[in-house]
This record gives C-alpha cells, sequence and structure tokens, in this order.
C-alpha cells in the first residue's frame, strides 16, 4: 500500500510471499519515518515485478511520459521505462527511491536514462497541469480528506488524449483473511475515484472490482478484490 500516508503501493506482492501489512492498526502510520523503517527491514519488500492492472491496463498505449506515484522499489517503473516511458516515479521514502535507482542502473543505461526518482508527498506535490500521458498509481491508501486531494492533483497533471490509472485494495478485502488493516477508511471503491472527475472532461472505460487469486497468511486460497480505474481525459 503507500506513499507515507498509509499502505504503499508498490506490488499486490510482498517479495518473500504474502502481503506485506498484517491486520494490526497499529501497523500503518501516515508518515516518512514509518516507511523508511518499513524498507529498511528487508533488503528487498516488493517482488519487483509489475503490479498486473497496469501491464492489463496500459500494455497497449504508446509510451509517452509517465508519472508513478508511491512507486516504492519501482516494479511498475521499470517495466514502463523498458517499454519506453519516460517515468518520474515519486515515494516519500529515500530508501525506496534509491533501490529504484539501483534497479534501473541494474536494468541497463536506456532504461536508467528514462527513470527519474523525486521524493514528494502527493498531499503537497504539485506535478503541474497536463504534464504527463500516463499518471498512475497502485494500493496508495490515504486518509479521505488527504485522499481527495491526492486524487485531484493526480488528475490535473493529466494531459489531454493521456490515461489516469488508480488501482487500490477494495473496501471488501476485509471480509476475508487476506489480512488487511483494521482500517476501513483508508479503502475506497471505484465509484469514489470517478466521482472525484469532471464527468464533461474524462471519459471511464473502466470502474470494477476487479477480482484476483490470492493466499492469506496460513495459506489459504482465496479470492480478493482490487478496486480498479482507468480514465481518459479528453482531447
Amino acid at each position: 500500500m503507500a506513499q507515507g500516508h498509509s499502505g504503499h503501493g508498490h506490488g499486490g506482492d510482498a517479495a518473500h510471499g504474502g502481503h506485506a501489512h498484517g491486520g494490526d492498526p497499529g501497523e500503518v502510520r501516515h508518515d516518512r519515518e514509518f516507511w523508511e523503517d518499513r524498507y529498511r527491514s528487508a533488503p528487498q519488500v516488493w517482488s519487483g515485478r509489475p503490479n498486473r492492472p497496469l501491464v492489463d491496463e496500459v500494455g497497449d498505449l504508446a509510451p509517452g511520459r509517465a508519472l508513478d506515484v508511491a512507486c516504492g522499489e519501482g516494479g511498475d517503473a521499470l517495466w514502463l521505462a523498458g517499454r519506453g516511458w519516460a517515468v518520474t516515479a515519486v515515494d516519500l521514502a529515500q530508501t525506496a527511491l534509491d533501490r529504484v535507482e539501483a534497479a534501473a542502473a541494474e536494468a541497463g543505461p536506456e532504461v536508467a536514462a528514462r527513470v527519474r526518482t523525486e521524493r514528494v508527498d502527493i498531499a503537497t506535490w504539485d506535478a503541474g497541469d497536463g504534464t504527463y500521458d500516463l499518471v498512475t498509481t497502485h494500493f496508495l491508501h490515504l486518509p479521505p480528506e488527504v485522499r481527495t486531494v491526492a486524487f485531484a492533483r493526480m488528475s490535473r497533471a493529466v494531459a489531454p488524449g493521456g490515461t489516469l490509472l488508480v488501482v487500490a485494495h477494495h473496501a471488501s478485502d476485509l471480509r476475508t483473511t487476506i489480512g488487511r488493516p483494521d482500517l476501513p477508511e483508508l479503502f475506497f471503491d471505484p465509484e469514489e475515484v470517478v466521482a472525484a472527475l469532471d464527468p464533461g472532461a474524462w471519459d471511464v472505460p473502466v470502474a470494477e472490482a476487479r477480482p484476483r487469486p490470492a493466499t492469506d497468511p496460513d495459506g489459504r486460497e482465496i479470492t480478493i478484490r482490487d478496486t480498479v480505474v482507468r480514465a481518459v481525459r479528453r482531447r
């Protein structure tokens, strides 16, 4: 889950199996120190693979300028850069960004040249107006009042004809055994994302609670759901 306010979004998969957070609400705080410590606790927190909804929803887009919000260790950013996107990868935790840069360098000079990192808080950072052809965030779980600001900033940063992709854990996961933090206010459904967009300026081809298989902490195979919204700004 994400960006220093709750949860970090860089992959629905932890590096060593299972989800990165348990059900204890004390495991999630809304500050940089928490996330720096979280990354320092292990040499790799996330799987390094791109999030599946990113691959499914933007794999056919022509590359351009991309903003990856709450990028974590860079699985999404590097996948995009490998496909020709010029990616700005932002996160609250410098430890995470250092890992993005190391992974980009390991991927080779062409990929490294397409990835730029910046430590920001999306609640206060201005990404600019119409700057990016793709703005994407995965598992960025913020308090409602901060979430509203973040959605507004991210949508404003999308260029005409560009795409906004928001993916998050759906609130229905709290009724499963996957082990989400018991903080229902941090979860949201697709309708909340769509409601934050001006209907006169956006087309929304995808807004759903998308099921996917998962393994809970006890090793049981279950079904969980992701909020997935893909919106396209009209030209």
